[in-house]
């Protein structure tokens, strides 16, 4: 089982260049995109027949939103963590399988001058808590933009980042506190050198250069490690300022 997550910053942008001939090439299983920026109203829905899309998007037109793709049909799909106060800007949608629950999140962006830090770490805590609660009845798959790099080996320049947004002290805790739940991050399973990333900043020649970040991830409940086949970047991938990343299940 194939399961990808690829923030594609805006799906009407990435339609117009290569998503559909990645979709085809990569065919996943399950496919999860953050920053939709779109209701399915708003885009021409070409992809194939086999897939079924489950949306959530933002109170406030254009902007975050999340989306399923599934080739199987979900028991369940529910939209948000259950907390008025993070539910209005499309950030989680949650498919329940037979044997556990995906979750997909695009979680806030603490923006440049921090403004809105002390709103990303209430985040954080509430969407543990909405993990836990999930993991109490089976495992739980989670992956999407976190918008975080979690140790020096995530980012190229990780010195000159230690302050700011995405890298702060406080964010990286964040981080540490899904480990310490016990979720598994799953390419740091097969991979345990820098040098692999999923963000590059749209600055002259920053993914050329390779000097980007690791905030994609796929975390997974330690029950669901024997099942755990592989883990992967997919950085040769246009069309976003992201690129895919994804697991492979037994």
């Amino acid at each position: 089982m194939k399961l990808i997550s690829w923030n594609v910053n805006g799906l009407r942008a990435v339609l117009r260049k290569n998503f559909l001939e990645y979709l085809e090439a990569e065919s996943p299983d399950v496919l999860c995109l953050q920053e939709t920026k779109a209701s399915p109203n708003d885009v021409e829905q070409l992809w194939p027949a086999h897939y079924t899309t489950y949306w959530n998007a933002a109170e406030r037109k254009g902007y975050s939103g999340t989306c399923i793709f599934t080739k199987s049909r979900p028991i369940r799909i529910s939209n948000g963590i259950g907390h008025s106060a993070h539910d209005s800007e499309g950030r989680v949608v949650t498919a329940e399988f037979a044997d556990f629950y995906l979750v997909n999140v695009y979680v806030p962006n603490s923006q440049r001058e921090l403004t809105r830090l002390a709103y990303r770490l209430t985040w954080d805590l509430a969407f543990l808590r909405y993990l836990r609660r999930l993991e109490r009845t089976k495992p739980v798959i989670f992956c999407g933009d976190l918008n975080v790099a979690h140790t020096e080996l995530d980012l190229a320049n990780p010195k000159a980042n230690v302050r700011n947004h995405g890298f702060t002290p406080q964010e990286r805790a964040g981080f540490g506190a899904f480990l310490k739940a016990g979720f598994i991050d799953s390419f740091r399973e097969f991979q345990t050198e820098g040098g692999h990333y999923t963000w590059w900043s749209p600055m002259a020649g920053a993914r050329t250069r390779n000097i980007g970040w690791r905030i994609d991830y796929f975390l997974l409940s330690a029950a669901l490690r024997p099942r755990l086949r592989h883990a992967f970047i997919r950085p040769h991938i246009l069309g976003s300022d992201h690129c895919p990343v994804g697991i492979e299940l037994r």
